[in-house]
């Protein structure tokens, strides 16, 4: 499975039921509310198991809550199993109630009703931390069944053996060792997947594993025999639970953002596991201190003492490694940066660069999708949108360079705290593609400079094999002939000499011309207005007159100007060698966003014959480069017009993923 996919958690059904939620929730409050207000009205000496009736209360209002968030929101068998952990603490603390009543108040004793008690928390309790963890997953089960399995068949003996044998100490000890040993193992295994499972899936797993261990834990007392430890310990390992266990199943399950109950979690969480850190330093303490000092007074002031130094580092302590489970990486948006940033340096290419940090910015923020948008194409992207993104504006120096288009899970919002980590891990998107940028801009100067050496090459080939090659040639054929006529007729040969000497002159002149030709430096220096002066100024001292015409060429994009020197260029040497005249008109302007560059003579033009040569070709490819075109026309009543047409736009294309249009969906 790539982080990519849209996956389903085991067990989970697209959609939630808000009106059984909130029936859900009323319920569970009600029982536990129910169950202390008539533990209270029956005058309670809070001895005996008095916690545990407490406990059963705190089970049934938490679990409720919890049983309703995931409900409210997918429908999932864990939501199942946590309504009947809220619904059998309930009925258990108000079994426990009841028989308090029996022996206060006289009431007559209901086997059914006082069975609760023993028997109704025992379903729900068992399968939270023996069955949960093994549904709680993004796909679907595998060999995780064997673990449902084996915990469904360890909580019905344990509840089988409490109603039908529930004096029976033997079986109750192996049974009790089975759920201790089922729980550890339970625990280990989503530790297991915590290091070494898909990272998008390991939020909150840690708290799980510690949830599940402690829960398991929580039943030893219950192997020792009756009586060897204080009567508190039980509940309070209990009670411990509920510190770690629903925030981090609501983590798990629902894997994503909790729509606005971020701070409440956050703050529920913290407070009850410092109180009950707390409180167990200072009975620990207390214990200590009265054993090895002796007397109540000083043992109480230096437990007071220790949990007064404590309070500030554990609640510190606590903050953060509860906002890792409730926000995952996105509460520390700064260490994600850095992260994020060390990717610079590491990616082999600028598209893996890119894919990693919008990969990172969708598993941070648990995101649906992400995608980087610049220039109108999509240069990276993860998940799929299933809705109309958010764009994030990315500027580099105040100037915006590209989006990152986000959507998020239906019915979810980013919210204060999300918004503005997307902002901030923005930023290093931003500098990633400034790099990515820059890479590319490099690229493309090392493409044109790659372009302008082949077509220098091809316009010298061209010279050399339609020009000085066949006039070498003939001159050796003239040489030979004016060797022959030295003797016979001495003043024919001093004739011919002359008439190669001054042809020989104009060679000069062509290849020095062609040479001057080949994008002079006042190209990149002044621009090409001023290289297109210069050059008529060299036809005009070889005279060939030139009339130019130039108009809006300032800022022109370096391939452009080069496309269109090169097409003038040429245009003008070939009227000189080809049209038969010694004028033509050259013009250069900018007109609705493209550059023409039009050569006009009046020479003896085209025939109809007329086969494109090296110089034709290489001007038709120099605008079609660039996504403009040539023609070639004759003039009346004589003469050739030779026009180009070049985007001003156009650049050297580089090849994108896919258009921005495309991910706007609805």
């Amino acid at each position: 499975m790539t982080t990519s996919e849209h996956t389903t958690t085991a067990g989970a059904v697209p959609g939630g039921m808000p009106r059984t939620a909130l029936a859900l929730a009323v319920t569970g409050w009600l029982l536990g509310v129910a169950a202390v207000l008539l533990y209270f009205t029956s005058e309670p000496d809070f001895t005996g198991d008095w916690l545990f009736i407490v406990v059963d209360a705190m089970v049934s209002a938490v679990y409720a809550t919890v049983a309703a968030v995931v409900l409210a929101r997918r429908r999932h068998v864990v939501a199942g199993l946590l309504t009947v952990t809220a619904v059998g603490g309930g009925l258990a603390a108000l079994g426990g109630a009841y028989l308090q009543l029996t022996t206060v108040r006289g009431l007559p004793v209901v086997e059914p009703v006082a069975a609760l008690f023993g028997t109704a928390w025992v379903p729900g309790t068992l399968a939270l931390f023996l069955v949960v963890p093994w549904l709680v997953r993004d796909h679907p089960l595998g060999r995780e069944w064997l673990g449902v399995l084996a915990g469904a068949l360890v909580s019905v003996s344990f509840l089988g053996l409490r109603i039908i044998w529930p004096d029976s100490a033997v079986l109750l000890t192996g049974v009790v060792g089975a759920v201790v040993v089922m729980g550890l193992v339970t625990a280990a295994a989503v530790e297991w997947r915590r290091r070494h499972g898909p990272v998008e899936e390991r939020n909150g797993l840690g708290w799980l594993a510690l949830g599940t261990a402690v829960m398991a834990l929580s039943f030893t007392p219950l192997l020792l025999p009756y009586g060897s430890l204080p009567f508190w310990i039980t509940p309070a390992l209990h009670l411990a639970c509920q510190a770690l266990f629903p925030a981090a199943v609501l983590a798990v399950v629902l894997r994503s953002r909790l729509w606005g109950l971020e701070l409440a979690v956050s703050r529920a969480v913290l407070g009850q596991t410092l109180t009950l850190g707390l409180l167990a330093l200072y009975l620990v303490v207390t214990v200590l201190a009265t054993r090895l000092i002796g007397g109540d007074g000083p043992a109480q002031l230096l437990a007071a003492a220790a949990v007064v130094a404590a309070v500030q580092p554990s609640r510190l302590w606590l903050q953060r490694r509860i906002a890792t489970l409730v926000h995952g990486q996105a509460h520390d948006p700064r260490r994600v940066a850095a992260r994020m940033g060390s990717q610079l340096a590491r990616a082999s290419s600028t598209e893996e660069l890119l894919q990693s940090l919008v990969e990172s910015v969708g598993s941070t923020l648990r995101l649906e999708s992400a995608a980087l948008i610049s220039d109108d194409a999509v240069l990276a992207s993860w998940g799929t949108p299933t809705s109309t993104p958010q764009l994030v504006q990315l500027r580099h120096r105040d100037e915006p360079i590209g989006q990152l288009a986000v959507t998020l899970p239906p019915g979810e919002t980013l919210g204060a705290r999300g918004t503005a980590a997307l902002e901030e891990l923005s930023v290093v998107v931003a500098s990633g593609l400034t790099l990515a940028r820059s890479v590319w801009q490099l690229e493309a100067a090392r493409d044109r400079l790659t372009r302008a050496r082949l077509q220098e090459r091809r316009v010298i080939r061209r010279e050399l094999h339609d020009g000085l090659g066949p006039w070498l040639a003939g001159l050796r054929l003239g040489l030979r002939g004016a060797a022959n006529l030295v003797e016979r007729d001495p003043d024919a040969a001093v004739t011919m000499l002359a008439a190669l000497q001054a042809e020989l002159d104009q060679r000069i002149e062509d290849v020095r011309s062609v040479a001057r030709s080949l994008l002079p430096p006042v190209l990149d220096e002044l621009g090409l207005a001023a290289a297109l002066e210069e050059l008529v100024a060299r036809h005009r001292d070889g005279g060939m007159r030139v009339e130019l015409t130039a108009a809006g060429l300032d800022g022109l994009p370096p391939p452009v100007a080069a496309a269109g020197y090169a097409i003038a260029s040429e245009a003008v040497i070939n009227v000189a060698r080809h049209a038969g005249v010694d004028a033509c008109e050259l013009s250069a302007v900018v007109v609705d966003g493209e550059l023409q560059v039009t050569c006009t003579d009046h020479g003896v033009g085209f025939g109809d014959d007329a086969v494109a040569g090296v110089g034709t070709t290489a001007m038709r490819e120099r605008a079609g480069e660039l996504g403009g075109t040539l023609e070639i026309d004759p003039v009346v009543p004589s003469g050739t017009r030779v026009r180009a047409r070049i985007p001003v736009s156009a650049t050297p294309d580089r090849e994108r993923v896919e258009p921005a249009a495309e991910l706007a969906t609805s």
